[in-house]
């Protein structure tokens, strides 16, 4: 009897497919177990007071706007299959008059306040540990010392500040009306403030880089980064070439030069040689900081003004989520489950942190406390004051930037996209069009920016999103789409997709296999317009 080729490949993923069952049969046992605790109910039910609440089933999220008004309505979504429960950071007059037609002033009118609720993620529990304390550290610094601390279920850990911690005012504006943009300036600020500390402690834990770029898809390379002492930013890597006459025998080094087939002439006049490339050197450079002629400072002229240590980035293993802070985002309820891996969202003290164990959040063995912790009225207004100060000085940085990248760009840089076609799209976009499994957010935001840059019409770009939805594994909902379509088309002012290099979209998104040759995937389609019109 000759046995056919993988023909046990039906066995195997039969086998997988009964483990997960039993796992998800596990999981709702115990879910309809833990959610009963009247207890638990009324903890829920008490904290979702003014928030926007909405269950979470294995297949996706339950309609949204949704609250809950009784404990009993707990066990009501429980026996319907709710596996967890999740909130949002903004207050509402009345959460059930939300929808995804809303304006933003509307929401704004709607909305009572907000509490900051920072997210500590990472795929190592050890390195949210770490960040978690400094941020502690960072927050008692600026005189918050009322905050709640709560293990996410996984990885990580949120914190939160009451809304009541800030000013009513500050400025010329409301900040109940200041939702996002304040939330997600602190949190950069926060982040900023404790990653030289961060990276430093991160560094010493994690020294198994195989494992990383395994749990990370992000390279050592990747991961270590070189900081400015200046302006405290990331530097830049360049490549010094070294040619070389092999004639006359001239020597002269070259910055990031593209190496090509193509070999420059020697540059002295007598002589016919042809410069061949040598010895090739990494240097790093600051965008933004200059030396006395006007020059980017680099670490072959400027040494003493580069971190010269690579450390592991913060940003790259354990970042804020800042894509959290954005209106009607839910994070997990307090002693809500988690679905994957059956552990109780627990609260704890910031003594805790050192010592606690994922085995800690046992749901069958919780002591119920509260999450918020009531602050004084503007305890966290030093922590405001100094975030917005600390934005406002980046974005004039960035605004200069982008004005001296403009006068450097050639004329024909700066062409207007028309005829675009998609056989012109890069292999990384062709390959998003194709549908994701996770970050479609982030799918879609790159998508609605390549394609009002490349000039495609709205109605065009539209469908084409609508299309792309379809092949999403489960695909956005339709108020979400509609929203970000909207919003992206009221602006002005034409969004560019990220650069390449941004760790969280196309290599996070599983879009890149290998470095490409370009920073921007509208480089590409520029170049195929010029060879068609040539």
């Amino acid at each position: 009897m000759v046995i056919k080729k993988y023909s046990h490949k039906p066995y195997i993923v039969q086998a997988i497919l009964m483990i997960m069952e039993e796992k998800e049969r596990r999981i709702r046992a115990i879910t309809q177990m833990y959610y009963s605790n009247p207890k638990v109910q009324e903890y829920l039910a008490s904290f979702s007071k003014e928030r926007e609440v909405v269950p979470r089933y294995f297949e996706g999220f339950g309609k949204r706007p949704d609250t809950l008004h009784y404990p009993s309505d707990v066990m009501g979504l429980v026996l319907k299959g709710a596996t967890s429960f999740h909130a949002s950071e903004e207050l509402w007059k009345d959460p059930l008059q939300l929808n995804s037609e809303m304006t933003q002033e509307e929401m704004n009118d709607l909305r009572k306040g907000w509490d900051l609720l920072i997210d500590i993620d990472s795929p190592f529990l050890d390195c949210s540990r770490i960040a978690a304390k400094l941020i502690i550290a960072a927050l008692e610094h600026h005189g918050v010392k009322n905050f709640g601390l709560k293990f996410s279920g996984s990885k990580g850990f949120h914190l939160i500040i009451s809304g009541e911690s800030f000013p009513a005012r500050y400025g010329d504006f409301e900040t109940c009306k200041m939702f996002p943009s304040w939330p997600r300036a602190i949190s950069e600020y926060l982040m900023h403030f404790i990653r030289s500390d961060y990276n430093r402690q991160a560094s010493e834990i994690l020294t198994n880089f195989a494992a990383i770029e395994k749990r990370t898809k992000v390279s050592k390379d990747e991961l270590m980064e070189v900081y400015c002492k200046i302006c405290d930013r990331p530097a830049k890597k360049g490549a010094i070439i070294a040619l070389k006459c092999p004639v006359c025998g001239l020597e002269m080094n070259r910055r990031d030069i593209k190496l090509t087939k193509r070999r420059l002439r020697c540059l002295n006049s007598d002589c016919a040689g042809v410069l061949e490339n040598g010895e090739s050197k990494e240097y790093h450079f600051c965008e933004y900081c200059k030396d006395d002629e006007g020059k980017n400072l680099n670490s072959q002229n400027n040494p003493e003004s580069f971190d010269k240590s690579k450390s592991v980035s913060a940003a790259k293993v354990a970042a804020l989520d800042l894509v959290l802070v954005a209106p009607r985002h839910l994070f997990r309820m307090p002693y809500s489950l988690h679905e994957k891996t059956a552990l109780a969202s627990v609260v704890m003290n910031k003594e805790d942190l050192a010592v606690f164990s994922p085995r800690d959040a046992d749901p069958l063995r919780i002591q119920l406390r509260p999450f918020i912790k009531h602050g004084k009225e503007g305890e966290a207004t030093q922590l405001l004051v100094n975030a917005l100060a600390w934005k406002k000085t980046r974005e004039k940085d960035d605004e200069e930037l982008e004005k001296g990248k403009r006068k450097e760009y050639k004329s024909e840089d700066l062409i207007e996209l028309t005829g675009v076609s998609e056989e012109m799209f890069p292999a990384p976009i062709k390959k998003l069009f194709k549908g994701l499994h996770d970050g479609k957010k982030r799918g879609l935001f790159v998508i609605i920016t390549f394609l009002r840059a490349c000039g495609f019409p709205n109605d065009v770009i539209e469908t084409k999103i609508r299309d792309w939805n379809k092949l999403n594994q489960p695909p956005l909902k339709e108020g979400y789409i509609k929203s970000q379509i909207d919003w992206h088309f009221r602006q002005k002012k034409k969004i560019l997709p990220p650069n390449y290099e941004n760790p969280s979209f196309y290599k996070d998104l599983g879009l890149i296999d290998k470095k490409p040759d370009v920073k921007n995937p509208l480089v590409e389609v520029m170049r195929a317009v010029r060879k068609r019109a040539r």
